[in-house]
């Protein structure tokens, strides 16, 4: 299957227009929240957030008395982490700066001690290129020993040989802000060529009377582990903690998760164990 321009466009963009619906479904996401709250302890200096969407990560890190510079492209996922900082604290809310922005180009010099995107925001990026392209803007914006960090997924290949045409994932669910019931299914076709997946996401109203399907599409590029340590050194970087879980467990097959926090290659920066 060859992976359309357009397809590409509507699937980095149509999974993050309802931004309620997406802080709902990923409402118990906490582990990795709770890893970049413990990575930025270890620096001192504003943090600088790549993909932000709803503030989910930034939030809590201004909370943790942090700077936090937060950069997303889509205007609906600002809209709710703006939301989030007026609810917020007084106190935390200056601490908290917004930017709609495209993490290929990025707006803001830096440098800043520590860089994060975290939940896949950089399986957006789609070709091996563009992610050297971005690794190397993100170098020139770290502070000497300065610390980016990350986390995509680690490629499944039970996963993506699945058929493309059967739905998964089966659940019954209540529209946080509409109240509408729904039935959320997937499937996807993966192109092993561009390592592109897209997933399909279906919203069927349980009421067939009241509501009309919905289809939701999300582009994934899949990076695999050796390519993805290879594209960090091209970017003059190097990896110095490489995870398989948000607690610090070793990268393996069986991972959900990669995990990476990465330093210019020139830097002598080390991390503590992770507990």
């Amino acid at each position: 299957m060859r992976v359309k321009r357009g397809a590409i466009r509507r699937g980095t963009q149509d999974h993050y227009r309802d931004a309620a619906l997406y802080d709902y479904e990923y409402r118990r996401r906490r582990a990795d929240v709770n890893f970049y709250r413990k990575l930025s302890n270890l620096v001192d200096g504003p943090v600088l957030e790549l993909g932000c969407g709803t503030g989910r990560v930034t939030l809590p890190l201004a909370r943790d008395g942090h700077t936090v510079v937060g950069l997303d492209i889509s205007p609906s996922m600002l809209a709710q982490a703006n939301a989030r900082r007026r609810r917020a604290p007084k106190g935390v809310r200056p601490r908290v700066h917004l930017l709609q922005a495209d993490l290929r180009a990025l707006p803001m010099r830096g440098p800043f001690p520590l860089i994060i995107s975290a939940f896949n925001t950089l399986q957006h990026i789609y070709t091996a290129e563009a992610l050297v392209e971005l690794f190397e803007q993100i170098r020139q914006r770290l502070s000497p020993g300065g610390l980016f960090a990350f986390d995509v997924l680690n490629p499944d290949l039970a996963w993506l040989i699945r058929d493309p045409d059967r739905r998964w994932a089966r659940t019954r669910f209540t529209h946080p802000r509409t109240g509408e019931k729904w039935i959320y299914s997937t499937n996807h076709h993966y192109d092993p060529v561009s390592q592109i997946a897209m997933i399909a996401i279906y919203y069927d109203p349980v009421d067939q009377k009241t509501g009309r399907p919905k289809r939701v599409q999300l582009a994934h590029r899949q990076y695999f582990p050796q390519e993805l340590q290879a594209l960090i050194r091209a970017a003059k970087m190097r990896s110095i903690g490489v995870y398989g879980t948000f607690s610090g467990a070793p990268l393996t097959a069986t991972s959900e998760s990669q995990v990476m926090v990465c330093c210019r290659a020139e830097d002598d920066v080390s991390l503590p164990k992770w507990r």
